[in-house]
């Protein structure tokens, strides 16, 4: 992913709201599981990791990312947004 290709999905993720919240137990197969199917609905997603848990952001992002198949953007305090895009005939029109 090119610099500005990052910078637009920053851009575009700026007025999404969160859709996931990760707590206390953290990453679980659940929560894995439904993130990835809300990346392959919406290619693109912001997470929010509450006070309550433990682990670093920056690394919950990396491994959702890893598990997921898809792309950190960016990690900003306790914000995470992943991309990843849609196959050419599920392609999602974002008007």
């Amino acid at each position: 992913m090119t610099s500005k290709q990052r910078a637009y999905l920053k851009g575009l993720a700026m007025n999404m709201d969160t859709i996931f919240h990760i707590g206390k137990s953290s990453l679980t197969p659940e929560v894995t599981s439904a993130v990835s199917e809300a990346l392959t609905a919406r290619e693109l997603i912001k997470l929010n990791v509450l006070k309550n848990c433990a682990d670093d952001p920056k690394v919950i992002g990396e491994i959702i990312a890893e598990r997921t198949n898809s792309q950190l953007v960016q990690v900003i305090g306790r914000k995470i947004v992943l991309y990843k895009p849609a196959k050419e005939n599920q392609k999602i029109v974002l008007i």
